[in-house]
């Protein structure tokens, strides 16, 4: 891709921020995205413990800082490909996944003895999180639409030792109606607004409005999906890295009228200290980008008794 395109592409991003939240918060949110991104990681507590984790970061001289959200969760001070060439990271003891990705899964909240689908998986960082998070004794469904993707996908989930996990290489919207689980994770594929890095192009070469709009239709046909495939009295978590209110609140309100579900609203405190920025929907969590954070947007939904 060109510079010229690189621009253009910016260039409606930013026309699309001033749309949604006016030029001063718009042009804050453009004028601040990050140049870099931190590097950042979860230990997977199925297969190793923090204290072994930073022991071997001290052998490395691997600088580290713990996420006080997340005990598993780490910011170090090197390169992906440093944290990569790590025995630790081939064997499947950490993930690296970005903090705003790890937040879904902790909303959940899941329990072992659950049945739990995650509708769009691939990589696999939150289903491995969520196994992790349930000690593997839950039931976990997980689907990707692509065959490639789901190969990377069923490779993470081996080396994280997940034994929980049936992989559906399948849309999930084409999943039986005879499906139901306690909890569902849409993580739902999007226009990717809120992982800009400008250092890296291919992060925003290819935002478009077009996209915007295939990403919308995209996502209200899984919401409808998942409502359908969710238990009476149980939840769902919908979350995007997008900070378009398009592909957010707009979403969450238009399932809101069809009476079907009640929006749970979040108990952020945990993450006061998170960058946020304002939401048209209280009760939900959007997330400001920045050198630490993607910009990410999560809701918790209810399901009426029928």
């Amino acid at each position: 891709m060109n510079n010229t395109f690189d621009e253009s592409s910016l260039e409606v991003f930013k026309t699309m921020l001033i749309e949604a939240y006016g030029e001063k918060i718009a042009l804050d949110i453009f004028l601040e995205l990050p140049k870099n991104r931190i590097v950042s990681l979860r230990v997977n507590s199925l297969k190793s413990q923090v204290n072994d984790i930073e022991y071997i970061f001290k052998q490395e001289n691997i600088n580290f800082e713990k996420v006080s959200w997340y005990n598993d969760a780490y910011v170090v001070s090197c390169n992906e490909k440093d944290i990569e060439r790590l025995d630790i990271y081939q064997n499947g003891m950490i993930y690296l996944q970005s903090l705003s990705s790890m937040i879904p899964a902790l909303m959940m909240k899941p329990q072992e003895n659950e049945d739990i689908l995650d509708m769009a998986a691939a990589p696999g960082g939150k289903t491995t999180q969520i196994a992790a998070l349930t000690h593997n004794k839950a039931r976990l469904t997980v689907t990707e639409t692509h065959k490639i993707r789901a190969e990377k996908l069923k490779f993470n989930l081996d080396r994280q030792g997940v034994k929980n996990a049936t992989l559906l290489v399948k849309d999930a919207r084409q999943l039986d109606d005879f499906f139901r689980f306690d909890q569902i994770l849409l993580d739902a594929p999007c226009s990717g607004s809120g992982t800009f890095v400008l250092s890296e192009p291919k992060s925003y070469q290819s935002f478009s409005k077009e996209l915007v709009d295939k990403s919308v239709k995209l996502q209200r046909e899984l919401l409808d999906k998942a409502i359908k495939l969710l238990k009476p009295g149980k939840t769902l978590i919908y979350s995007t890295c997008s900070i378009l209110p398009i592909e957010n609140e707009e979403i969450i309100k238009h399932v809101l009228k069809r009476n079907q579900v009640e929006l749970v609203p979040i108990d952020d405190h945990m993450y006061q200290n998170i960058p946020k920025l304002p939401t048209r929907l209280e009760g939900t969590l959007l997330i400001k980008p920045t050198t630490q954070y993607e910009g990410f947007f999560v809701c918790k939904l209810k399901k009426k008794q029928q």
